[in-house]
């Protein structure tokens, strides 16, 4: 099958998703989803959350095409989550008014990923970040693999050109990664900083700095005798990325290389499973320098089920799936909390409370929220998916704000900072467009 056939015979389903309404206008009323029931407050919030969307696109330096901002206290996009941001926006195209001169969804999506294809650097490097005042290269600051989200794009437009640009880009990324985050030699993914997995204030990373050496990623702290350490999420992400290079290496024609990919990925599946999965524990740990497991209980499990990192169909792995999600994750006392998922599991004795603002330590975030769908669905999950998006969609509404983190016992959101996160605008409009005509199933 040549490229253009393949990319015509693309999944109907996916592109639907992301089709426009064929007789939007300027003026045309935009249809709604059907709300969980008739209170006002799910079409007030589903307004405020557009509106706020719309006030998050905005140009970056160094990049001239529009971009959907993180937003709030946040003026720039970040790649851990910047990239999935734009996709979960373009597939709210048909509730979206166009607006003359304005880009639409779709290509706000594309953005969202060229504005760090044009920015790598000539090692290969990606920016972890384009802010508003700066281009950051100090972090890698990766989750959700740029690959993944590229390919899932390319599958929704068919657009040829970017499907090249991205393959390229993403080759040379996964380069940079082998030549400077594998110092050890052992096929996995480094961690140098806390900032290199976003997560700001977490316990997980006590001790060691937040940042690289002068800014700059492919350095780490020689003084710190626990670095670099061998990180499950950041190898789940690597291992995901090299999933979507073998499908675009494929839909390219490139049949040697898109097997060269995928044994490349399998085996850093396998070392995952190997050496970062403690079975006692049934959790997934950084491994230090020293050799030792970093006996913080974190979102990291649920980041390595984001990239489909166990198999179901090998028993196994279906093993440790039924003890991570049985004893952590959708355990009341571990991240199963009233509004889930906690970003440290409540019974660890590092659980951060009071919960601070910006703090990865205990609060239930939106970005993980906005990335359960990737994951919870594949692993046979939906029950406790509408669950989980109900009650973030209610706890939302209570306020009609939209914000970073929120109380994983109450629902209350941190609101020490301003409102207009589009992380949590983006998912309470996924999961009200997903929860329609599941409203007899959201018992978790």
């Amino acid at each position: 099958m040549d490229r253009r056939t393949f990319l015509a015979q693309a999944s109907a389903v996916v592109a639907s998703a992301y089709a426009p309404s064929a007789s939007a206008s300027p003026a045309a009323a935009m249809p709604y989803p059907a709300f969980p029931d008739k209170d006002p407050k799910w079409k007030r919030t589903w307004d405020a959350a557009l509106e706020a969307l719309a006030g998050n696109i905005k140009v970056v330096p160094k990049y001239d095409q529009p971009v959907l901002l993180e937003g709030a206290v946040y003026p720039g996009v970040w790649q851990e989550c910047a990239p999935q941001e734009g996709l979960v926006y373009g597939t709210l195209a048909r509730y979206i008014a166009p607006v003359e001169g304005c880009p639409a969804p779709l290509e706000i999506a594309r953005n969202n990923h060229m504005a760090f294809f044009s920015l790598q650097k000539p090692d290969g490097q990606l920016p972890c970040s384009v802010k508003m005042l700066a281009t950051g290269y100090g972090q890698i600051q990766m989750v959700v693999p740029i690959a993944a989200t590229a390919w899932e794009l390319v599958q929704a437009t068919h657009d040829e050109q970017f499907l090249a640009t991205a393959y390229t880009a993403c080759s040379r990324w996964d380069a940079w990664l082998r030549e400077f985050r594998d110092t050890r030699k052992t096929g996995l993914t480094e961690g140098f900083c806390i900032y290199d997995t976003g997560h700001d204030n977490s316990p997980r990373w006590t001790g060691t700095p937040k940042q690289c050496p002068q800014a700059d990623a492919h350095l780490y702290d020689h003084t710190v005798a626990t670095l670099p350490r061998l990180c499950p999420d950041l190898s789940a992400t690597t291992y995901g990325g090299r999933v979507a290079l073998a499908a675009m290496a494929k839909a390219l024609g490139k049949k040697d290389e898109a097997a060269r990919w995928q044994a490349d990925a399998e085996t850093i599946r396998r070392l995952i499973i190997d050496k970062l999965y403690d079975p006692k524990d049934a959790a997934f740990y950084d491994l230090d320098a020293q050799g030792n497991f970093v006996r913080v209980r974190s979102d990291v499990i649920s980041r390595v089920l984001g990239e489909h990192v166990l198999k179901l169909d090998d028993r196994h792995d279906r093993a440790i799936f039924d003890a991570v999600w049985t004893r952590q994750i959708h355990n009341p006392k571990a991240f199963w909390a009233p509004f889930p998922l906690t970003s440290i599991a409540q019974d660890d004795p590092v659980f951060v409370r009071p919960i601070p603002r910006n703090s990865w330590g205990g609060a239930s975030q939106a970005l993980t929220a906005l990335r359960a769908p990737r994951w919870m669905s594949h692993y046979g999950k939906d029950v406790e998916l509408n669950h989980l998006m109900y009650q973030w969609c209610e706890a939302i509404s209570r306020y009609t704000e939209f914000r970073q983190q929120m109380d994983p016992l109450t629902g209350d959101f941190t609101r020490v900072d301003a409102s207009g996160y589009s992380p949590a605008a983006l998912a309470y409009l996924d999961f009200i467009v997903r929860l329609q005509g599941d409203a007899g199933r959201r018992h978790g």
